[in-house]
């Protein structure tokens, strides 16, 4: 079934605005869930295993990934982090597992949002426009980020020093500074910071903190006096962005 398109040529849908991939580990994949993602405007692509969802991703160049996630094994984690070596596409996984330990074991692989089964549709689809808006190619003022001698490549999710060498942004670093990027040089509270980075679920701003350490330590020529990602006492942090002329990493 992998690769499989589903066309409804209904009246109240006659421009399907983004393509979806579903990917389901198994032998049948649900399907309400994609003739309803249809029937809102979406191309969808079914994709029976984990597999066949990473070639789809190649092929098809979704707009979102939607996962399934087994309740036995991690086949669906290491999908996600798997696809994150090579692709910034949003993510949305599905789940019955519900305790704050695997929620957040899949937001450290790469996910975007995090929704519980039995989920609304209306709600899922309400949750993958919100973040198809936030993930528009337009919502970046530039696909390049020049951060003293560090280049992000935004879009392809690269990193590297001046000099070539290669940098390591995990997934959370690199969504924190893409929510950054879209407020350069404005204010980003702690509370929009959680929740553009880890979703509705969590709600420590310790675990901002931390991210903001290892970004800093990093992207910062000395940490300890921050040029890029600077601190608003009491409230947030703001990304200061530099002018100089940006190369893009190999």
């Amino acid at each position: 079934m992998g690769g499989t398109a589903i066309n409804l040529r209904l009246a109240e849908v006659t421009v399907a605005m983004h393509r979806a991939l579903v990917v389901q580990d198994g032998d049948a994949i649900e399907g309400v869930l994609p003739i309803f993602l249809a029937q809102r405007g979406f191309r969808v692509v079914l994709a029976n295993s984990y597999a066949r969802g990473q070639l789809d991703t190649r092929s098809y160049r979704p707009d979102v990934v939607i996962v399934d996630l087994q309740l036995t094994d991690l086949c669906g984690i290491n999908f996600i982090r798997a696809l994150r070596v090579w692709s910034a596409i949003p993510v949305v996984a599905l789940s019955a597992r519900s305790s704050e330990a695997q929620r957040l074991e899949a937001f450290e692989a790469g996910v975007d949002d995090y929704v519980e089964r039995p989920f609304s549709p209306l709600e899922l689809v309400a949750r993958l426009h919100a973040l198809l808006r936030r993930y528009s190619r337009a919502d970046f003022p530039q696909s390049l980020l020049k951060l003293g001698s560090v280049c992000v490549d935004l879009e392809r999710r690269l990193a590297r020093h001046g000099d070539g060498r290669k940098l390591h942004l995990t997934p959370l670093e690199h969504r924190m500074l893409e929510t950054f990027v879209r407020s350069a040089d404005r204010l980003i509270t702690h509370k929009q910071l959680m929740r553009e980075v880890w979703g509705p679920y969590k709600s420590d701003v310790c675990a901002v903190r931390v991210c903001i350490a290892s970004l800093r330590r990093k992207l910062e020529h000395d940490p300890s006096f921050p040029m890029h990602i600077v601190t608003e006492i009491g409230t947030g942090y703001r990304l200061v962005v530099g002018t100089a002329p940006v190369a893009a990493p190999a």
